[in-house]
């Protein structure tokens, strides 16, 4: 073994990057043992590969630099202590913050995967399993009010009511006679939460498309009544209008795609044969 190695030959033994390594000593965090003072080459001791740990395990934790400096020369197991258990609570905030935004990330691309992949123009009885989500407040409308005036109304009140608005939001109406009576005005909204307290609970559910702005939603609502009655099902619950194209990934408003859905009852088996 040597007694100094060149920082390439000390970058090639710890793994660490002759850059970093320089970077390191600019900063004074980690300085060589010594430096040729005809060329100012710098040169490291093995036994340094043991401070380096200390540099290097606080680096791969994500401590910040100032901290692992202030800490180089002047720590205890209580103070390190100390300052592991608050860098614990950051990080374990960090990663709820970053399962919240996968949960968004997920439920958002399940909504266009799904919309990219539907017959707009049908109307078809299908199975739906459970789906978690966070139903709203009721919401109240003036004379000539439309969503826009309850939404605006529930995102003031979001935080307080700990509503993530970043979840793809959604109308609830309290049956197929008043969404179509009136398209603009859901009793409720809803969001798509995995952490929601409510649920759509899973069962056969009679399903529709709509190109169109929010409120647009043209023939929909009385055709699917009109297909309910003429394959002998009956309606039998509230609407959810599920919104798998919007603003968020479609510019032209025309084109934002909803699913109705609402659930059914189907005939019994003594019920069809009479």
């Amino acid at each position: 073994m040597k007694d100094v190695y060149t920082i390439q030959e000390f970058a090639q033994l710890s793994g660490i990057e002759a850059s970093t390594l320089r970077y390191w000593d600019d900063i004074g965090l980690f300085s060589p043992v010594k430096r040729n003072p005809e060329n100012n080459y710098r040169y490291y001791s093995l036994a340094q590969l043991l401070a380096l740990n200390f540099v290097t395990v606080l680096s791969d934790l994500d401590f910040p630099l100032k901290t692992i400096a202030e800490l180089r020369n002047d720590r205890d197991p209580e103070q390190f202590l100390r300052i592991l258990d608050k860098h614990e609570k950051e990080m374990d905030m960090e990663m709820r913050r970053l399962r919240q935004q996968y949960s968004i990330i997920h439920a958002r691309r399940e909504l266009i995967n799904y919309g990219m992949r539907v017959d707009e123009n049908e109307i078809a009885v299908m199975h739906r399993d459970d789906l978690p989500i966070m139903l709203w407040p009721d919401n109240e409308y003036g004379e000539n009010d439309t969503f826009v005036e309850a939404l605006a109304t529930m995102i003031s009140q979001a935080t307080s009511r700990r509503i993530n608005l970043s979840f793809p939001v959604g109308g609830h109406f309290d049956s197929i006679e008043a969404l179509a009576k009136n398209t603009a005005q859901p009793q409720r909204f809803f969001s798509i939460d995995p952490t929601g307290r409510d649920l759509r609970q899973a069962g056969d559910y009679l399903i529709g498309f709509s190109r169109g702005y929010y409120a647009d939603m043209g023939d929909l609502p009385q055709r699917m009544v009109a297909y309910a009655q003429e394959n002998n099902v009956t309606i039998s619950g509230p609407v959810y209008a599920i919104y798998l194209f919007e603003e968020i990934c479609m510019q032209n408003v025309d084109e934002y795609l909803v699913q109705l859905c609402v659930s059914i009852e189907k005939p019994s088996p003594r019920a069809r044969r009479r």
